[in-house]
Order: structure tokens, then sequence, then C-alpha cells
């Protein structure tokens, strides 16, 4: 018996040594005393250069919001939306602030905390008679950021649409304020700051997608850091510091859904 306890003793102990460590971010920063923030810097009032230089929108002050209370340094990476769920896999960041919608597929890949912002997707453009339904669509020129959620949407709905692609939202927008494209294709925070930084070209939509709440995401397996996230969103929410930030980058306090 003792003999068998020795071998089962060795196994267990060479199973764990060959076992990866479990992950634990959270307890990563808060020894490092360093996060790094994935967003995006191409898409206000979500992230952009403010007239000071400065990076700043409404994921960039909650990332500062977030490293404060984490007593940590904060290092924003700029993304793309197409790299924002590869380089947290990637480990190139440790959390993605970046308007990012939480799907059953992306879910697969990454954990998402609860809404911490809501917003409408949608087909945008010059004031007018909406579009009453989805086969409305068919033959209109609409610009949109190559491989965003609104493209991968209108490519599975709207066969008949005209769907011209750029690299990101940015190119995307300055197509439809050039007249190259009738539509754009967007969330309504950033239709919003187009409306605002172009007062002599009005903008409107044209046809509501559906609602879309933004998460904070981080790698599978990161439960203590997703929990850690939840509180530090519902502290920020109960105390009307969202709300801040909500009315700040968006002109207005939003009722969140939950998850």
């Amino acid at each position: 018996m003792k003999f068998m306890s020795s071998i089962f003793a060795a196994a267990f102990t060479l199973a764990s040594l060959t076992l990866p460590a479990s992950a634990d971010t959270l307890a990563d920063v808060i020894s490092n005393g360093k996060l790094r923030v994935g967003v995006l810097l191409d898409a206000a009032p979500w992230g952009y250069k403010g007239q000071d230089g400065k990076d700043t929108g409404l994921d960039v002050e909650l990332a500062r919001m977030m490293a404060k209370d984490l007593n940590a340094e904060l290092e924003i990476v700029p993304l793309t939306g197409p790299s924002r769920i590869p380089s947290l896999l990637a480990d190139k960041i440790d959390v993605l602030i970046a308007a990012a919608g939480a799907t059953p597929e992306r879910a697969q890949q990454v954990m998402f905390s609860q809404p911490y912002a809501a917003v409408s997707l949608g087909v945008f453009g010059a004031p007018g008679a909406p579009l009453a339904n989805v086969a409305d669509l068919a033959g209109k020129q609409i610009a949109v950021a190559k491989g965003s959620t609104l493209d991968t949407w209108l490519t599975d709905n709207a066969p008949g649409a005209q769907l011209v692609r750029f690299e990101d939202t940015p190119s995307a927008i300055s197509a439809f304020l050039a007249g190259q494209a009738q539509y754009f294709a967007e969330n309504s925070a950033i239709a919003a700051k187009v409306m605002e930084d172009n007062p002599g070209k009005p903008v409107s939509l044209a046809f509501l997608i559906r609602q879309s709440p933004a998460h904070v995401a981080v790698k599978q397996g990161e439960q203590n850091f997703l929990n850690w996230i939840n509180t530090f969103l519902f502290y920020h929410n109960m105390n009307g510091d969202l709300a801040k930030l909500q009315k700040t980058f968006f002109k207005e306090e939003q009722a969140l859904p939950h998850m």
C-alpha cells in the first residue's frame, strides 16, 4: 500500500508540474502595478484624440478609473476593430474596453462583463424618409468598417445592399461625408459625434438594427478579474460616476440592460 501511495503521489506531483498554472490577471496587475487596456482611438466618442492631443473618450476614461481603483499604472494600447479580441487572446492586453458587444460566438473566446454603456446599431444618412424594413436596404450604398459587427449583420441579413467596405470607422464616415456612399452603418454614439463635428452635414437614423450594449472583456478563465470588474462597474454605477461619463461623451445618462 505504501508503494502504491508513493506511485500515486509521484504521479500527482508530475501532473502538477506539467499542467499550466491557472491564469490570474487580477493578481498579476495588483502585483506588478500595471494595467494594459486595449481601446479604440479612432472611434469617437468611445476613444479618440482630444483637442489637446491626449487620449480621451468614454472607454479611455473608464480605463483610467479602473487603473486608479487598482492602484496601477495605465498603459493604453490602441487597437482596431478586428484586432480587439485577437489582442486579448494573444496576451497583448490585460483587459478590453473598446465598445465591444457580447455575442454567443465571441463568448466562446472571451468573458464579458455587465454592460457599461448601451447604444443602437443602425444605418445612418441624410434626413429623409426612414427605411421601413431590411428589404429597403437593397441597392443602397452603405459605407461600413470591414469585419465589424455591422459588416457581418448587413452581409448576412441585407444581401441586396451595396456595402462599401473600409479598413476602419473614420474611413467609412469620411466616405459618407464626401458623398462616396449614401449611408454609413455604425452605432448611435458614433453617429451623434459625426453630427456634432459636422453641423453642415445633417445625419439621421435611416434604419434601426438593434440595441447594442458595450461590455468589458477578459480572457476565458479569468473569473477573478471578471468578478472584480463587475463589482467595479456596479460601484461606479451606484455612485454616479458611470452616469457622468455617459453624459460627458454620449450627452445622456443611460439605462443599462442586465445580462
